[in-house]
């Protein structure tokens, strides 16, 4: 057991480590620089704080990698429960990493447009405050993309959990149900973007099942497996 559950608090750790960075670089970082409609006001606060602005974009690819390698964690811990389904939620957020990280090159090339480069001038200001939007909205729009595996790894991780025998079997069905909630959410982004009403069902959900499985293994690890509760490949 001191095996299980120093694999339980590592995943613990990496997850709460992903969550934070990813809460500074939006809430801390970006959303205090970007005024979506207003390109002039948004590329004014960029130039003001091209740091802080970098450091958002530094901050998105190390919690990226952060959540790789809590996916990885929890693959160690849950792989003896099943090994197909572990895999499969492995791959599924290995997908989604894939997705958000390249999309980031969305999110710096805003910069490259405003940095008053040589090359750049042959554009006016006001055109090269537009493109610098664009690519921000670009970048929203590719953030949920990736939300589709976000969603998707949810379902048979929370199984897995379900299924353990040394997690609460609560948080395994709350974030199955978070799944469903989730890929709705994204196809609601695109079918009907007016509309934000299935976000105050998934957002408490979402806190609930993460955040509630990565405070449970690091302070509780992981039970004593119970016997007839374990499927090995």
């Amino acid at each position: 057991m001191n095996s299980i559950n120093k694999t339980a608090r590592i995943a613990g750790f990496l997850y709460l480590s992903y969550i934070v960075t990813t809460i500074f670089a939006d809430v801390f970082c970006r959303s205090k620089l970007l005024v979506f409609g207003d390109a002039a006001a948004t590329a004014s606060n960029i130039m003001a704080s091209e740091r802080l602005f970098r450091l958002s974009f530094v901050s998105d690819l190390v919690s990226a990698v952060l959540f790789l390698l809590a996916a990885w964690a929890l693959y160690v811990l849950l792989k003896p429960v099943n090994g197909s389904f572990a895999l499969l939620f492995l791959l599924l957020n290995l997908g989604g990493v894939a997705v958000y990280s390249i999309n980031l090159l969305n999110q710096f090339a805003a910069l490259l447009l405003l940095s008053g480069a040589d090359y750049l001038k042959v554009f006016q200001t006001d055109q090269l405050q537009a493109l610098a939007m664009f690519f921000l909205n670009l970048h929203q729009n590719g953030y949920w993309i990736a939300q589709i595996f976000f969603g998707a790894w949810l379902f048979p991780l929370g199984y897995l959990v379900f299924k353990s025998g040394f997690l609460p079997r609560i948080l395994g069905i709350v974030m199955m149900i978070h799944c469903v909630g989730w890929l709705l959410t994204f196809l609601q982004k695109f079918f009907f973007p007016g509309y934000a009403g299935i976000t105050y069902l998934t957002y408490p959900l979402g806190f609930i099942s993460e955040f509630g499985l990565t405070l449970w293994l690091l302070i509780m690890g992981a039970r004593e497996q119970k016997p007839g509760l374990v499927e090995v490949d």
